[in-house]
């Protein structure tokens, strides 16, 4: 009997994880009536609510899981499946909507109409504040990046590399681009520094001053989400809890893709007794973080609540949780219509991303849901006059350093604040050091080839040149090509012609100057003087991946006739040496030589050699 029974639990399990929900159910039911220990019954009738709520049937699943709650309360492993589902059907109500796009829109990452899309930090979604490179190219703040670190081991946000990310021991200031943005954006850079000095007074318990702090620094920047989220925190703990909900559902309207914000109202919401606004905050965050540990925590908890047995008024409370989430239908009105609507109040001249999906009427439901909303009580229909300020502000004044039309404006662009300091002329590939400084990637190879260290700082830079991945820092390339796009084409145009004369295998043919190679036969280089270090990288990013082979002459430098090499493998020392696999390819004569960047090179003929065996006409 025991085996039989096994058996069917399997077939259950298999039927769940293949999507055959409604039959794990039924299977589930028929187990349920030859079990009797209340521990079995319990995980059975936890296993038969997770199948009927992933096949839609959340009213039923609730008085299951009311059933099981009844023998014991419910622990977070029991409901973890229903948060799961719960959460991810947002997710998937929505995707390639809002919540698909949010990393390829603009507006999503600076926030709706902010007008810093381009300077936005990728993990809070604000303004960037102490930008640090990443071995992968892309842009953090500093504190975010130290702060992700703490809690889990750091994976870059735009392209999911953890790998170079991970032997990064400390985080510098990218300076090029901490300096061009406290150009451009004084007043966001100076609502950060305050934002900086009421975390410090806050982390002193210094409630009062730190309020005092982020008072100010939401005047001097209305549109950061993060100044009215934090400023929530703050209220909170001076047990300000209806201004704390205030401040926390502002944070949502700035940024409704911000996980953090949902966490900040859903605590307020807590505070002030709304747990089932708490939950469905708690459920929204998950749908945009699915790894937010706290929002797990809190919502399994909230859940358990709703569902534990009570002395009084038992049948009402669990009505209204079943109400709450009786279908999916209900919950995409009740956690994801707030969401939509709080988007659509920030986009007002045109429609957000995921319009089209919403025009079967459910923005009317929308309208009527706002209307009840209103008429909830006196207490929350005055809208604080602060925020009404922030609000105007945020519509009608430009943000400084921004035109009307978003774009940094043109008295503040300057060419030279974009400018590598080695060859001072505009970045081309631009990338960044381990120690935070820019310069083109040609310019620091050719310096690498010297020496491994910063040409700035003077820091080491041994392991980056090991690494040997210099990855484009992709924000200072961008803001050239969108800010500075003529003198970008310029650039482009100069580089692309230096290229074109170094391809060219018949005119200033690098010549190594070694020993003597022939045609077809295989002859291993192993270089270490920076001159051929460039010679042979400029062989490689030109494509010919071909130079010329000469003995070396005491009257002439080298020999009247060479052979030339092609470049089959390249392996590269921790001390920039290398050792190149080269074959020969056709014997040519020298026309006439020079010198460049310290190799020789030389213009050539190319000699056609004849065949063995084949005769003369």
């Amino acid at each position: 009997m025991g085996t039989e029974c096994e058996s069917m639990l399997h077939l259950a399990a298999e039927a769940f994880q293949a999507n055959n929900f409604e039959l794990a159910a039924d299977i589930y039911q028929c187990q349920l009536a030859c079990v009797g220990d209340p521990g079995s019954r319990l995980e059975l009738l936890v296993k038969r609510a997770d199948a009927l709520a992933f096949g839609g049937k959340i009213a039923e699943a609730f008085e299951v899981y009311r059933q099981a709650s009844e023998i014991d309360k419910l622990k977070p492993a029991h409901l973890s499946n229903l948060v799961d589902y719960l959460s991810d059907s947002i997710r998937r109500q929505d995707r390639g909507g809002i919540h698909g796009s949010r990393w390829r829109t603009g507006e999503e990452r600076g926030g709706p109409g902010s007008g810093f899309e381009d300077f936005s930090c990728g993990i809070c979604l604000s303004f960037l504040f102490e930008p640090v490179t990443l071995p992968c190219g892309h842009c953090f703040c500093k504190k975010c990046l130290e702060r992700e670190r703490k809690e889990r081991p750091v994976m870059c946000k735009e392209c999911r590399d953890s790998s170079k990310v991970a032997d990064l021991q400390t985080y510098r200031v990218n300076v090029v681009l901490s300096s061009l943005l406290a150009k451009w954006f004084p007043t966001f850079h100076q609502a950060d520094r305050l934002r900086r000095e009421g975390n410090g007074l806050y982390a002193e318990r210094k409630m009062e001053a730190a309020l005092e702090k982020y008072n100010q620094a939401i005047l001097t920047a209305p549109t950061d989400h993060i100044l009215f989220s934090n400023r929530s925190q703050i209220h909170s703990s001076l047990k300000q809890h209806d201004r704390a909900l205030r401040d926390a559902e502002m944070a949502c309207r700035l940024m409704p893709f911000w996980s953090e914000c949902h966490v900040r109202k859903a605590q307020a919401s807590v505070s002030l007794g709304r747990t089932e606004n708490a939950l469905r905050e708690y459920l929204i965050c998950l749908s945009i973080e699915p790894d937010c540990r706290l929002a797990k925590t809190e919502a399994h908890k909230l859940l358990s609540d709703f569902l534990a047995p009570v002395t009084d008024q038992v049948p009402e409370h669990i009505s209204d949780c079943a109400n709450f989430l009786s279908s999916r239908a209900h919950i995409k009105n009740s956690i994801i219509e707030p969401v939509q609507t709080l988007s659509l109040g920030l986009w007002s001249s045109e429609s957000p991303p995921s319009a089209a999906r919403w025009s079967d009427g459910s923005l009317g439901k929308t309208k009527s849901h706002l209307l009840k909303r209103k008429r909830r009580s006196t207490e929350e229909e005055e809208e604080p006059q602060e925020e009404i300020s922030y609000q105007k502000k945020f519509k009608c004044e430009p943000l400084q350093g921004l035109n009307s039309l978003g774009s940094v404006s043109s008295d503040l662009l300057d060419p030279t604040d974009l400018e590598c300091s080695l060859c001072m002329r505009l970045f081309y590939e631009p990338v960044t050091t381990p120690c935070g400084h820019t310069f083109c990637l040609q310019c620091l190879e050719r310096c690498l080839d010297h020496n491994p260290r910063c040409p700035l700082c003077k820091e080491e830079l041994s392991e980056y040149l090991v690494q040997r991945q210099y990855s484009k820092t992709v924000l200072i390339e961008n803001l050239i090509s969108k800010y500075l796009p003529s003198e970008f084409i310029e650039r482009q145009k100069i580089h692309e012609e230096e290229m074109a004369e170094l391809s060219n295998l018949n005119k200033s043919v690098p010549i190594f100057v070694c020993t003597m190679a022939f045609p077809t036969v295989p002859c291993p280089l192993h270089i270490f003087e920076p001159c051929y270090r460039l010679m042979i990288r400029r062989c490689m990013e030109t494509g010919t991946n071909c130079f010329g082979m000469c003995l070396e002459d005491d009257l002439k430098g080298f020999a009247g006739y060479g052979c030339l090499l092609e470049i089959r493998n390249v392996k590269f020392f921790s001390d920039g040496r290398s050792v190149v696999d080269t074959i020969g390819r056709r014997r040519f004569k020298i026309i006439q030589h020079r010198e460049r960047d310290g190799y020789n090179t030389a213009d050539v003929e190319y000699l056609e050699d004849m065949k063995v065996g084949e005769n003369k006409e």
